[in-house]
């Protein structure tokens, strides 16, 4: 399903968090705190409007915002309670056909990570193998605490960017 940012333009509050709320992984407040600044011009500056909301919220918010992303084919895809969006997206990387030894290696590395950083490894898997994913992994875990707090809320910027992207048909 596509829509129109006209649509996005024109949309009641309600409406428009239900059209935006999942932009950023079970966070409406997002769609919720830029609403007010229709209209969009494009799918370009509504993203940027989005993001800016994020990198303004208190840390604490932001954390909460990382904590909302599913691990990689961690538990939640185990127990397939994984968005539509983080299926659809772990699958084209080809997470949901990993070999047990490399579930085996990722859920290591989502363990270490998450004990080092507090919050879900996160990384915009569209256009990567799990490969690239695993080595990415093993590479992020030797960044600090406030790097990889930085990197992580980049890449869920980029993930807005990849669902903004499908979302919207200007």
């Amino acid at each position: 399903m596509t829509i129109r940012i006209d649509e996005i333009n024109h949309s009641d509050p309600t409406h428009f968090v239900e059209l935006l709320g999942a932009i950023f992984e079970h966070s409406p407040w997002v769609a919720e705190l830029v609403y007010p600044e229709r209209p969009f011009t494009s799918r370009h500056q509504l993203h940027q409007v989005m993001t800016a909301a994020v990198r303004r919220a208190p840390e604490v918010q932001r954390m909460a915002l990382l904590c909302q992303h599913p691990e990689l084919a961690g538990r939640e895809a185990d127990a397939g309670t994984l968005t539509d969006d983080s299926k659809r997206e772990q699958a084209g990387a080809g997470l949901n056909q990993c070999t047990a030894e490399e579930l085996l290696t990722i859920k290591s590395l989502n363990q270490a990570y998450r004990v080092k950083f507090s919050f879900p490894f996160i990384i915009a898997v569209t256009g990567l193998d799990k490969f690239q994913i695993i080595a990415a992994m093993e590479n992020r875990l030797n960044n600090s605490v406030e790097i990889e707090f930085d990197t992580a809320i980049g890449e869920v910027e980029k993930i807005a960017r990849i669902r903004i992207d499908a979302l919207i048909d200007e």
